[in-house]
């Protein structure tokens, strides 16, 4: 029998069977041995949902997935959209008295509460994962030794993160469940591989009012050189039931949108008292220090070297009449940064895209024939690394050959866009939300737009896309803080034809100015050559040629003295003011 038909014969009095991409950490990478989305559909993309009903497999994907899921799962499939056709809707239209089963580590407490309030006809079940017991060769969990960072790249120690994040919560809560691993890692300054793209070991903390620690994870997993200070105490993993079962009585504190539906129930029946509010991480994380910055900054820097040495092979060989393929180009890039120190592994798959493929914003050449260079067009690639001193991610479109008249003014508009962001002053306060349409006004005024946000937030050697800081189109009411970091994304994309983005990552900083209000602005992480050749000058006011030229001078001038040779030579002429 297949996967879904060995799930059918298991369903009982079930009549359905939820596989959601999340597992017990709810993230969006995951260790091979939790791609259960994947094992059961086919379908590797990093956001989706399904559904086993008794004659039937439902999936649900959003809109950077749509042309994918449709190659990668089985004949017959029902396929909706995760957004205008939500399983919510779903649930709610099934008879009165239907029953889904579900794997209740693997769905957050939100999101199950959300359900049930739509659906009050229908009984959600937790039971033990029927996907589990399909998957025979089901790969390990991770188990290798984490690894700890010291105070010269996180500001402050474990014991002092401790004591801030208490202060924030004490007054409300004897205890905070930080079911996070990412959370965790900051906290604890450790990292770890047990996730690919995502350096964490899959840990959660129970922190309590007085700054005591329980980190649930396995002791000889910690590295010799971990300085977790006094307070702390390191439990197996499967200790953490018998922990929450003692809080009886407690006051707990829990982000319900971060935490197993699993682990919030095991509370309500241990007898806590729920405080619903945010994982107290996650803004300290989120708004970085000053060591933490510089650490990121010479992260980019050294990026920097590794995109420029790829960008400046790229351009030779091209001139060469070579024409690789999107896995030998992204192949070569990694060996660039391979070669850097402290480098550890991508931040997430590379996107590298040639001509109509660069259409689809995240898209994958894993996924199918990857495809050549055309000899007239546009490559797109979307990476990132992963390094002990921070996270990068950027992207460059890049001119093959000979390109059109309308490709060199929509990526003028993009950039338009992204030096609009770039420049922008706001007041202390302001959200993402508020500034998305200045990345967007040049495109929208000749009748364009993107599909996708303009910039999410990026961790310190954590996640390329953390929270809760964001800039899109969507209500996002957490006010933009120094120390956050973004990236700067504006793109556009002709289906079937070609795409255009140009990414940067920024930190918020300070300004001054002569109001009485408090002023903030972005300040570039990301120093990596544009395409001038992408770039028609008669569309750029005098500000943004200025911008242009101000920042590939600081290009030349931060990465110049790094590289040598060939690279120094294509750097010069890549940064040659326009």
């Amino acid at each position: 029998m297949s996967v879904i038909q060995q799930i059918q014969a298991q369903l009982g009095d079930l009549d359905a069977w939820l596989v959601p991409h999340e597992d017990a950490y709810l993230g969006e990478y995951l260790p091979a041995a939790n791609e259960r989305l994947a094992f059961v559909s086919g379908f590797t993309g990093s956001a989706g949902v399904a559904l086993v009903t008794r004659d039937a497999l439902h999936v649900w994907v959003d809109g950077r997935y749509t042309v994918q899921v449709k190659t990668q799962v089985p004949a017959g499939t029902q396929v909706h959209h995760l957004h205008e056709s939500p399983i919510a809707d779903f649930f709610a239209q099934l008879p009165q008295g239907s029953r889904v089963g579900f794997d209740s580590y693997c769905v957050s407490a939100r999101q199950l509460r959300l359900w049930r309030e739509g659906a009050p006809g229908v009984e959600f079940v937790h039971g033990p994962n029927l996907v589990d017991a399909c998957w025979p060769s089901r790969p390990a969990l991770p188990s290798a030794k984490g690894f700890a960072l010291p105070t010269s790249l996180t500001g402050k120690t474990c014991q002092q993160k401790r004591q801030d994040l208490v202060r924030g919560f004490a007054p409300k809560a004897d205890v905070a469940l930080i079911a996070q691993p990412d959370s965790m890692a900051w906290l604890t300054n450790l990292r770890g591989a047990d996730v690919p793209c995502l350096p964490v070991l899959l840990m959660r903390g129970l922190l309590a009012a007085d700054g005591q620690l329980k980190m649930f994870v396995d002791q000889e997993r910690l590295p010799a050189e971990a300085e977790l200070g006094e307070g702390v105490e390191v439990l197996a993993p499967a200790q953490l039931a018998a922990e929450l079962t003692a809080l009886n009585g407690k006051k707990v504190l829990v982000d319900e949108a971060l935490t197993p539906a699993y682990l919030v129930d095991a509370l309500k029946a241990a007898g806590a008292t729920l405080v619903l509010g945010a994982d107290p991480a996650l803004v300290p994380k989120a708004a970085k220090n000053a060591v933490e910055i510089t650490a990121m900054s010479e992260a980019h820097l050294r990026d920097g070297v590794a995109v420029s040495q790829f960008l400046c092979w790229l351009d030779a060989i091209v001139a060469q009449g070579q024409r690789p393929d999107e896995a030998a180009l992204a192949e070569q890039l990694e060996g660039y940064r391979k070669a850097q120190a402290d480098y550890l592994e991508p931040s997430f798959d590379t996107i590298s895209a040639a001509g109509a493929n660069a259409a689809l914003p995240h898209y994958n050449f894993r996924n199918g024939a990857p495809a050549t260079l055309p000899q007239n067009g546009l490559y797109l690639v979307d990476s990132g690394g992963q390094y002990r001193l921070g996270t990068t991610d950027v992207t460059r479109t890049v001119a093959i050959g000979e390109i059109s008249d309308e490709q060199r003014r929509l990526y003028t508009l993009v950039l338009k866009g992204h030096i609009a962001l770039s420049r922008a002053l706001f007041v202390k306060g302001t959200c993402g939300h508020q500034l998305d349409a200045l990345a967007r006004s040049p495109l929208w005024a000749q009748g364009y737009d993107y599909d996708h946000g303009t910039g999410h937030g990026v961790g310190q050697c954590l996640s390329v896309h953390e929270g809760p800081q964001r800039i899109g189109k969507a209500a996002n009411n957490h006010p933009l803080l120094p120390g956050m970091v973004l990236s700067n994304e504006p793109g556009y994309y002709r289906e079937g034809a070609f795409g255009i983005r140009i990414e940067n990552l920024v930190v918020v900083q300070e300004r001054q100015a002569p109001g009485d209000r408090s002023v903030l602005g972005f300040a570039d992480l990301t120093f990596i050559p544009m395409d001038k050749r992408l770039v028609d000058k008669a569309l750029l006011s005098a500000d943004e040629l200025a911008w242009w030229n101000q920042y590939h001078g600081q290009v030349l001038a931060k990465i110049g003295p790094r590289v040598t040779g060939h690279t120094l030579d294509w750097l010069k002429a890549a940064c040659a003011p326009l």
